[in-house]
């Protein structure tokens, strides 16, 4: 090869290694808000490898067409990431690609999240084809790099660049691996591994917990879990004593309300004496009202809430639930009632194979489900059906249950406030101040609004249907709607005039439930999550999960004096909200941070919660076994 052409091929290696290295410093810049100068080296490492390494193996005559199918798909890989990262607030693995027929479901809230910068990731693609079309306008065939190439480059020195690309990078990219990987917090991991090399940490993880089969005996596994949870001390009453309200609701028909995208902090709040959630807030009056409860999903959101719900089992952070452990036999609320007679149902105006609903529902022990085919389709959003029409079709099916003597349990997912929160004109019941017209806010408090409205309607005609006086009715959020970077804590504050925190505010979700005949609110400031759902509706139900030999990593939030709930993927690994505080760790526990449940204040001295953050890093340990070891189906 002569060496005009090895200098073409050293110049396009030079050009095309910036590129990919500015690239993922512009990713650091759109995830972490700052490029931490220290660490920019494991970003080049990675891309030294990897074209030095094409270099190797691809024959000369291809090589320059592979740095730019390199840098082509490095480009859509940051720009998926850094869409991702607004749309979800964690980074994105490799695993993440396992949901991407997920997308086209909810296309118009991505495409909501796009922002003009991540567009930045094609612009040398931009330059290079207005160039082209330059050069060819000029009569040229197109762009040629030869020019500005020095004429001198030898075969020898080009091999003598790639080979120290390819043994530093790699040298450079091991260290920054093996430095991240005992990192609990994944944000902080990934700022200091290095996107790349976070990825190549997620796949080491991912080998080390064999895939999604456990080993061992489930068992043990309970055992280690019951012995676990014995050491926290969850509740000063005396072993063997009869908890509070059981058995109080054995029998009844029990109906599950899971809420899109709904916090707690519109709750009890007025826009201008509009009153926001008056349904709700009048049915706390005379229910079971817990106000400190959070979310806990992982990347499964909507389906790992409904998951949780039903099996008091962590999701393992890294898949929806709904996608790896749909082959399982659950353990479930469902199951556990149709051993007592009940027929359990759940009802979802999209199709069922969102999310892998369709595998997922009979895994969790549900007679069967209605999905998009079921309901009216008054066109209400991108899903179709509205919540009005969700709660006509759920009435009519459980009343004929009702009429055969049948006691059931139905799960109700809603979808209309789900983001970008745009409902039909004819939807909205409250007038939006000023300030809040074509805001985020303002759509979401909306589509909040008619939420609460439809519950109302759901409520009349189960009173209509004769249903009313025989029915557990439970009702909570299953996860945030708003994003920090589209509506600050101050826009809150100033519109409802409450202290909001960008974390604690944004994850606390409502849960409620309405016994038959119950005329006063009883208010449990228990903290408590997702996994609290079905032990504390287990013991209205009168149902023993520990004589039933059931393992759940909940509590019931009726009968317990302390608690501490875990959470991972929308905060890093190793986060817990108990009594006090949130907990969020930095590379480990001692440079973490705390916030007062309270106060919203930060905690300076937090150092005597650390036994709180060794038990629930040991309790999702321990969920991840249980649920790779139960039997497949």
């Amino acid at each position: 090869m002569k060496n005009r052409t090895y200098g073409q091929l050293s110049a396009h290696f030079y050009l095309v290694a910036g590129l990919m290295w500015l690239k993922l410093l512009l990713l650091r810049l759109l995830l972490f808000d700052r490029i931490a100068w220290e660490w920019i080296a494991y970003d080049l490492a990675p891309v030294l490898l990897l074209l030095g390494l094409s270099t190797l193996i691809t024959p000369a005559r291809a090589r320059t067409a592979v740095y730019w199918i390199w840098n082509g798909v490095l480009s859509v890989l940051l720009f998926a990431s850094s869409v991702y990262f607004n749309h979800f607030g964690s980074v994105p693995t490799y695993l993440a690609f396992y949901e991407l027929n997920q997308v086209f479901q909810v296309k118009e809230s991505v495409e909501s999240t796009i922002r003009a910068l991540d567009y930045l990731f094609f612009a040398d693609f931009a330059v290079l084809l207005v160039y082209a079309l330059f050069r060819r306008w000029r009569g040229t065939a197109g762009p040629d790099f030869r020019r500005n190439v020095p004429q001198r480059r030898t075969r020898r020195a080009f091999l003598i660049v790639i080979l120290v690309s390819v043994i530093c990078g790699g040298a450079l990219s091991l260290y920054s691996i093996r430095s991240a990987r005992d990192i609990t917090n994944e944000l902080v991991q990934a700022e200091s591994a290095g996107f790349l090399n976070y990825e190549a940490v997620a796949a080491i993880k991912a080998q080390e917990d064999n895939g999604l089969v456990g080993t061992g005996d489930i068992g043990e596994t309970a055992d280690d879990i019951k012995e676990l949870q014995a050491s926290y001390g969850y509740s000063d009453q005396p072993p063997g004593a009869v908890p509070d309200y059981f058995g109080s609701q054995k029998g009844k028909n029990v109906i599950v309300i899971q809420m899109e995208a709904f916090q707690n902090f519109p709750l009890f709040q007025s826009l201008e004496g509009q009153e926001l959630t008056p349904v709700l807030n009048g049915l706390a009056g005379e229910s079971f009202y817990f106000p400190r409860v959070f979310q806990q999903i992982g990347p499964g959101n909507t389906s790992d809430a409904e998951f949780m719900s039903n099996t008091s089992i962590y999701p393992i952070g890294t898949l929806a639930m709904s996608t790896g452990f749909s082959d399982r036999t659950l353990p479930s609320l469902p199951r556990l009632l149709r051993e007592r007679g009940y027929e359990a149902y759940t009802f979802h105006v999209n199709k069922a194979g969102f999310w892998n609903r369709s595998r997922m529902y009979p895994a969790l022990g549900f007679n069967g489900y209605y999905d998009k085919d079921d309901f009216t389709n008054d066109h209400f959003n991108a899903f179709g059906a509205s919540d009005e029409q969700l709660y006509i079709t759920a009435a009519e099916k459980l009343a004929a249950l009702q009429r055969q003597g049948t006691p059931f349990y139905a799960q109700l997912v809603t979808v209309s406030s789900h983001h970008p929160f745009r409902i039909p004109e004819e939807a909205k019941r409250i007038t939006l101040p000023d300030q809040l017209q074509g805001t985020m806010l303002g759509d979401y408090l909306t589509a909040i609004n008619y939420t609460d409205y439809a519950i109302g309607t759901f409520i009349e005609l189960l009173k209509q249907q004769g249903l009313w006086d025989d029915t557990v009715l439970v009702l909570y959020g299953d996860h945030f709607g708003l994003q920090p970077k589209d509506v600050p804590a101050q826009q809150v504050e100033e519109a409802l005039g409450i202290p909001y925190d960008q974390r604690i505010s944004r994850f606390n979700i409502p849960f409620m439930i309405h016994a038959p005949g119950m005329k006063q609110g009883v208010v449990t400031d228990q903290t408590g999550g997702q996994l609290d759902f079905l032990p504390t509706i287990a013991n209205l139900l009168g149902i023993p999960l520990s004589g039933e030999g059931f393992t759940a990593f909940g509590q019931d939030l009726l009968n317990i004096d302390r608690n501490v709930v875990g959470m991972r993927y929308y905060l890093p690994t190793g986060s817990f909200f108990n009594n006090d505080i949130l907990f969020v760790p930095g590379a480990g526990f001692d440079d973490g941070e705390a916030v007062s449940l309270s106060t919203l204040e930060p905690v300076e001295d937090f150092s005597r919660y650390r036994s709180d953050y060794d038990y629930i890093l040991k309790l999702m340990e321990l969920s991840d076994q249980y649920v790779k070891l139960l039997p497949q189906r």
